[in-house]
């Protein structure tokens, strides 16, 4: 049966590194027949989290803030599987992802949890200039805990500084049977 893949894609430039792995992964998704739905939050009008545990989980918006998330809740609500895709800065995922995240909140406020659980599974994409990513693995695995998500894998791409380093290297390869492994 076929799965909605949600992909979160955190990188600041369409056409970098991060962005061949989720071509390469979402060709390998859709290949396997899944639904695969990008969202660029680089190119998105998403603002910071308020803090102010006013969301309705049970609404199509639930957040109060009406901004592009508006945008990835209902697809993220029907998901089976949420991808996220970044590249590595200062050792953890870019800001524009962890803002998103930070939003996906409101899917847990109010009138019932919609976001932890529910089957869902997520896998991690990443794109870097170096090969550190030991604290990045323990975020993200402490956040796959905290939703009970299963984590499908990672594809940690290193050693890739300028647009278009990624080309030929075997993580492409990687993304590509990742996203064609999920049924």
């Amino acid at each position: 049966m076929s799965k909605k893949i949600v992909i979160l894609n955190g990188s600041p430039r369409k056409k970098g590194n991060t962005s061949a792995l989720v071509k390469s992964f979402t060709e390998g998704a859709e290949s396997a027949g899944n639904t695969v739905t990008e969202f660029f939050l680089s190119g998105m009008d998403i603002h910071g989290c308020r803090g102010c545990f006013g969301g309705h989980s049970s609404r199509e918006c639930p957040c109060v803030q009406k901004d592009d998330m508006d945008q990835i809740y209902p697809a993220v609500k029907e998901s089976d599987v949420v991808v996220l895709a970044t590249p590595l800065y200062y050792w953890n995922m870019s800001g524009q992802i962890r803002t998103a995240i930070d939003r996906l909140f409101a899917l847990e406020e109010g009138d019932g949890n919609l976001l932890r659980g529910h089957g869902r599974s997520s896998a991690l994409l990443m794109a870097a200039e170096g090969n550190g990513f030991d604290d990045v693995l323990l975020y993200y695995d402490h956040l796959m805990e905290h939703l009970r998500w299963k984590n499908l894998g990672h594809v940690l791409a290193g050693g890739n500084g300028d647009v278009g380093d990624i080309a030929g290297k075997p993580e492409l390869q990687e993304a590509y049977e990742l996203g064609r492994a999920i049924r």
